[in-house]
């Protein structure tokens, strides 16, 4: 392309910004101008990040500001349709990278399809007195399947097992449609580890179920009439937990979203609603209490089940810690009364 001058005959029209600075985007830019204005502009972003752990992609422009204020609305005004229509493709804002999303989609993927696998099993055995496969037979004889007899555990365990899935299949609906993840890369360890925990977990749980050879033991004819009152108290805990984490995850998604549900940025605010009255990170709460309601399922009395809430007490209680640090940390006006795990306590 060659030199074109920038001549002075016509005032050029007022330079406006790209996108206005509403929503609390924090994004400044700079327009430097080097003699003739081509294709081929200068530009310089600087992008201000909400979260020391994530880095957001850009979005949004509050204005143009150049290094030589003289020729700054020259060089905006000589602006070719196609060097706009590049700017405007670099600076317009963009929806956040799928990448975090495509992998905690990853691990209720592999949840919803093998421990859809064991419930299946399962109900094969306990419905229709069909065998376990014998190779996973062997798995739950390594787990200690064979050294638990008679009770309610049969049904427990189908319970649990039937919570499980729903659990799966709600969190990947909401990885796709709700959840608004930042643009970070998850560590390889993190990824590989939650990759074996879903597939541990249900084998967990299908390790309680009293085995007779390679048939799930039943006392009586009906494995329903196991049923015993923390079954239904646990299956009510469970939908409860549930809905709440349900309606957590989506005041969190809609800080990143506009009113047409369109995201515009990955930068973090203060959420209001639902159990944030009480924590900062609520979803974790429910998180823990979905599990416990699992535990009231196996009649408060599974060791090996309490075993699993510990750990998720502990893990989701480092990063409530460490998110309700971030926010006091970022907003001065962070509600003093909220706790960061559990109301009123901590």
């Amino acid at each position: 392309m060659g030199k074109r001058s920038v001549g002075s005959r016509r005032a050029p029209p007022p330079a406006a910004p790209l996108m206005s600075p509403r929503d609390g985007l924090t994004l400044s830019s700079r327009l430097e101008y080097h003699g003739p204005v081509s294709a081929h502009c200068n530009l310089h972003l600087l992008v201000l990040s909400n979260s020391p752990a994530s880095a957001p992609p850009v979005a949004g422009i509050t204005g143009f500001h150049s290094c030589c204020p003289g020729r700054s609305a020259m060089a905006q005004y000589r602006l070719t349709a196609t060097s706009t229509s590049c700017v405007q493709a670099i600076l317009l804002p963009k929806p956040p990278s799928s990448r975090e999303h495509r992998y905690f989609s990853h691990f209720y993927i592999i949840s919803v399809l093998w421990n859809g696998f064991l419930l299946w099993c399962l109900s094969q055995s306990l419905f229709l007195g069909a065998p376990f496969p014998s190779w996973l037979h062997g798995l739950l004889r390594i787990l200690g399947a064979a050294q638990f007899q008679g009770g309610e555990l049969a049904l427990s365990a189908f319970l649990v097992l039937v919570f499980l899935w729903l659990h799966s299949i709600r969190r990947l609906f909401e990885c796709l449609y709700v959840s608004v993840f930042s643009n970070v890369m998850i560590h390889v360890v993190q990824y590989c580890f939650g990759l074996v925990y879903y597939v541990l977990v249900g084998l967990t749980v299908l390790s309680q179920v009293p085995m007779d050879g390679r048939n799930a033991y039943v006392t009586g004819k009906n494995v329903l009439m196991q049923a015993r009152w923390f079954h239904i108290l646990g299956m009510m805990m469970f939908i409860w937990s549930s809905a709440h984490q349900y309606k957590c995850h989506v005041i969190l998604g809609n800080l990143r979203k506009n009113k047409a549900g369109v995201v515009i940025h990955c930068n973090h605010r203060i959420p209001f609603g639902d159990w944030f009255e009480y924590v900062s990170s609520p979803n974790y709460l429910a998180e823990l209490m979905i599990y416990v309601s699992m535990a009231v399922t196996f009649g408060f009395h599974n060791f090996t089940w309490w075993l699993v809430v510990t750990n998720v007490f502990f893990s989701q209680a480092l990063s409530a810690f460490l998110s309700h640090q971030f926010y006091k940390s970022k907003f001065v006006s962070y509600p003093k009364h909220r706790k960061a795990f559990l109301p009123f306590l901590f």
